[in-house]
């Protein structure tokens, strides 16, 4: 029996995670333990704790809940270490994968360790790969160009593997009447805090001069009572979603998308949406934006390297602008067919990779690196 322990601590890596476990799961002999959500429990997984606890971005929300980190961080690697599975999945939660990885390593594991997401050592901190060299014998790649950039700043070595949203395109699957506005604040709860006033506001407006729109939120069943809550009071009514072959439909009948910067960005253009993104950013994030030279947020913009989407980062919310841009972007048919052309070649690219680094299956990545450990040898 081979033992793989994969860790996700937030919902996109949960997704992530239960394709892994599918494509491995063809497999006769491979047993899985570790940390998910939702999808990965629905693909076997009997989590050690919820994922919840680790879904924490932004120095703030990292502070606030440093000792139960570092708690869960510890109960992690004392499992792993117990068990000494035959390898380790680790899927982005950047700090917390790498404090994990030099965890595991100081103390003698010897199997190989998959970091699946790469660090975006090409918006900031690229000494980051350098430092995860000699922690990490894979990185999975989700962009095609990391593999090449990491390569360059003497990462660990990098496979291209895509992302699982490419095997549900929709660009087909469009309905008649595209009369509905996608609603995706983010899962992280503060996120949640600092993008939900701002978006019902936004609703309010936009549904004042698009009266024939009708409102959806995709959202999480973990945090599906909470976000429920705190619509209460909009002015405007609002479908929660938490069943994707749920959000999948309403994909063909949506005319746009309001999206938080982050993995749904990607999400979204893969189906067929197109789509105004944001962000409201935390205090230490401002700072930390104001050192960097990020020129897009949203990932269709950056893998294009064009301004695509519109694009709106916040110090603080800013409803009549965010409001204005949705409006202009309903308003131009042309801007959206734009966006959906720039989709079509988005997912092309991704789809096959480039050249020097085409796309890989994870799967047989992870079964390469088994290999090559019970054979003594290199993962070809």
């Amino acid at each position: 029996m081979v033992e793989i322990f994969i860790v996700a601590g937030e919902a996109s890596g949960d997704q992530i995670g239960a394709d892994l476990m599918e494509r491995l799961g063809a497999r006769e002999g491979i047993h899985f333990s570790g940390v998910g959500g939702d999808m990965m429990r629905a693909e076997g997984l009997q989590p050690l704790f919820p994922m919840e606890d680790l879904a924490v971005m932004g120095v703030v929300d990292v502070v606030a809940r440093l000792p139960w980190l570092l708690y869960r961080l510890r109960q992690t690697g004392n499992e792993i270490l117990r068990q000494q599975p035959d390898a380790v999945v680790l899927i982005d939660s950047q700090v917390f994968s790498r404090m994990l990885a030099q965890r595991l390593r100081r103390a003698g594991y010897k199997g190989p360790i998959v970091l699946y997401v790469a660090p975006t050592v090409w918006a900031y901190r690229p000494e980051r790969a350098r430092k995860l060299a000699p922690l990490i014998d894979e990185v999975f790649a989700i962009l095609p160009f990391e593999p090449e950039l990491m390569a360059n700043l003497a990462g660990p070595p990098t496979r291209f593997v895509g992302h699982p949203a490419l095997g549900r395109r929709v660009f087909d699957a469009v309905g008649d009447v595209r009369n509905r506005l996608a609603l995706l604040p983010g899962s992280r709860r503060g996120e949640l805090r600092r993008h939900m006033p701002m978006y019902g506001q936004v609703a309010a407006q936009i549904a004042s001069s698009h009266p024939e729109l009708q409102f959806y939120l995709p959202t999480l069943p973990h945090i599906a009572d909470e976000v429920a809550r705190m619509v209460e009071d909009w002015d405007v009514p609002v479908e929660l979603v938490t069943d994707r072959a749920r959000r999948s439909e309403l994909a063909a009948e949506t005319a746009l998308a309001l999206v938080a910067s982050g993995t749904a960005t990607l999400e979204t253009a893969l189906a067929g949406v197109p789509m105004v993104v944001t962000y409201v950013m935390d205090a230490a994030q401002r700072r930390a934006y104001r050192r960097l030279s990020i020129e897009h947020i949203s990932l269709p913009n950056i893998i294009l390297n064009q301004p695509l989407v519109p694009e709106l980062l916040f110090d603080h919310p800013d409803a009549a602008r965010l409001a204005t841009s949705i409006k202009d972007l309903l308003d131009d048919e042309e801007s959206r067919q734009a966006q959906l052309e720039g989709f079509r070649q988005m997912a092309a690219y991704m789809q096959t990779g480039t050249p020097e680094h085409p796309r890989c299956d994870p799967a047989e990545r992870v079964l390469s690196l088994l290999d090559a450990r019970l054979n003594g040898g290199t993962a070809a």
